[in-house]
């Protein structure tokens, strides 16, 4: 999940931090922080980002084109400016304030010397920092889907019919190849450890596999092959042969 501004705010790098206006909208999600020293900033802007800067692209507006600036990053989708007020700024324009206080826009900014480095580098470390929940996308809602439309065997059968029609043992052996294949990306020796075999063995059985299932490196056709074992997998859990 995307942090907020008001997250971001929170990490020690952001620190002495002032909100000027906006603070009914430091609980939008901020996609990424970017530092910007350029009037015409929002043609560049994607939406949800958050724009760091001395203020120099302010220092030669007048009181309507600072008030253009801020609502072209308001309408351009950014979720907030932070500006520095240290070098070429002392205050904010008050023609920005206002314009901020205008849109509710986030305006926020440091009255001390700081690092847009160490700001851009802590936002984007919480932004890109994978979800609480690192568990594995679930196949489940494609396979209820096949099970509600009653397409579930069919599209086994599809996939899977040149392996199923095997007598049990080489059908088994086959199967279960196949499945440590697609979970490990076709690595050999992670399938071969998995399975306790020697890698030579995964070689000759993905011969084997290619041979009755075609091309087996198209992403869409694992896939197929992931839900038609999944499919499989439930057919057997519950006593029928597939």
């Amino acid at each position: 999940m995307l942090p907020t501004l008001a997250d971001l705010l929170t990490l020690p790098a952001f620190a002495g931090a002032e909100v000027l206006s906006g603070q009914d909208r430091l609980a939008q999600p901020v996609t990424w922080v970017h530092v910007s020293e350029i009037a015409d900033a929002a043609r560049f802007l994607s939406g949800g980002e958050v724009l760091l800067s001395t203020g120099s692209p302010l220092t030669s507006l007048s009181d309507a084109e600072a008030e253009g600036y801020l609502r072209s990053l308001a309408e351009g989708g950014a979720h907030g400016l932070i500006l520095e007020l240290v070098r070429d700024l002392r205050d904010p324009p008050p023609a920005l304030v206002g314009a901020a206080r205008l849109y509710d826009f986030p305006l926020i900014v440091f009255r001390q010397e700081v690092s847009f480095a160490a700001l851009t580098r802590a936002a984007h470390a919480r932004i890109l920092r994978p979800p609480a929940d690192t568990s594995e996308p679930s196949l489940a809602p494609l396979l209820d889907a096949l099970n509600e439309t009653g397409r579930s065997l069919g599209f086994m059968q599809a996939h899977l019919g040149a392996l199923l029609a095997l007598p049990p043992r080489p059908r088994a052996t086959l199967l279960s190849t196949l499945e440590a294949l697609l979970d490990h990306n076709f690595n050999m020796a992670q399938s071969a450890r998995r399975l306790g075999v020697r890698r030579q063995t995964i070689y000759y059985r993905l011969e084997q596999l290619r041979a009755m299932l075609g091309d087996l490196d198209n992403p869409r056709r694992q896939l197929g092959l992931q839900l038609a074992l999944e499919i499989a997998r439930g057919e057997a859990s519950v006593g029928r042969e597939p």
